[in-house]
């Protein structure tokens, strides 16, 4: 458990990171572009963003497992040297666990990659199974476990050895809502002890709703970064997502001219769509049809959301959801 920092004492953030800049291929495009962040320390912090926006790049350099080309990345104030890592868990995307060993075994070896022996390994193993509720399931194969069990000893590995910071690549993707919520409770809980957590996701409702700051993330760059509430701030009660693709300028500004209308983005080259906030969807879209009915292929209405926030700030979305035409 991370200890409280004194009065008057600004703790360093758990990860700094200015002006990353790193290629998978020499010349290639850049999956960190000058990426700039400060994660504070004992946030619960979501990488907002698409896939192949940058966020499991920055999550494996943290993890010591690549070397920005550029820039700087400091961890709780300190360079990312070997001492800086070992207070680093890591819980990745993809299960890597070995299907024929129990979970005990499991911790075991994780334990002693972190050269814990004799009672510095079992004290850890019995508390780290308890916390998981793995306790009755010590003996058997990870192989044998369900889906949400083996993301559970997943968290317990990364746990094993306390680490001030915790990273989780997309934790939560194919598990069962059941899972997703007890899952979230165990992170809750170890982010209440002390531990910093660093979360890649495309999943807006888990980090409008668990996370305590935000970075909107869009080809290796932070395009925004705040709280949720901070970053929503300004946005209407509802979203409309038109496919117009043929949509005039003169349209789009009679459009943004229509009583209750905030905020209108688009049509981008990536992304056809125009993106209305709006007070009620139900009152604008009649007068929608009547301003600019003959361009309207198709339309969505949702309550807004993150993903509005980070349409308007990025021109993109994170999960492109087809917006049915006629």
């Amino acid at each position: 458990m991370s200890s409280s920092p004194s009065a008057g004492h600004v703790a360093a953030p758990a990860v700094s990171a200015e002006g990353l800049v790193f290629a998978y291929a020499e010349g290639g495009p850049r999956a960190l572009d000058g990426l700039t962040l400060a994660v504070p320390a004992g946030s619960r912090f979501a990488l907002l963003g698409p896939n192949g926006a940058g966020k499991s790049t920055l999550l494996s350099m943290v993890n010591g497992l690549r070397t920005p080309e550029a820039g700087a990345l400091r961890l709780f104030g300190a360079g990312p040297d070997v001492a800086a890592r070992r207070q680093v868990g890591v819980v990745f995307q993809e299960s890597c666990l070995d299907p024929a060993m129990t979970v005990r075994e499991t911790l075991v070896m994780q334990g002693r990659l972190f050269g814990l022996r004799g009672d510095r390994l079992s004290t850890p193993i019995a508390a780290v199974l308890a916390t998981m509720g793995l306790e009755d399931r010590a003996d058997q194969p990870s192989g044998q476990l369900s889906g949400g069990l083996k993301r559970r000893l997943e968290l317990a590995r990364a746990m094993l050895h306390e680490p001030r910071l915790l990273l989780l690549d997309e934790p939560t993707v194919g598990l069962d809502p059941d899972s997703r919520r007890r899952l979230w409770d165990h992170l809750i809980e170890i982010n209440r002890q002390g531990t910093t957590l660093l979360i890649a996701t495309n999943d807006v409702a888990e980090a409008d709703h668990f996370a305590t700051d935000v970075a909107f993330i869009k080809h290796g760059v932070v395009v925004a970064q705040g709280t949720p509430e901070e970053l929503k701030r300004g946005l209407k009660r509802d979203a409309v997502w038109m496919a117009a693709p043929d949509l005039p300028a003169e349209a789009i500004a009679a459009i943004a001219a229509l009583p209750g209308v905030g905020a209108v983005s688009g049509p981008f080259p990536e992304e056809p769509h125009l993106h209305v906030m709006v007070d009620d969807a139900m009152g604008f879209v009649p007068a929608l049809f009547h301003t600019a009915g003959q361009y309207v292929r198709g339309i969505r209405i949702e309550r807004s959301t993150l993903e509005d926030a980070y349409f308007e700030k990025a021109g993109s979305r994170l999960v492109r959801e087809p917006v049915a035409e006629r």
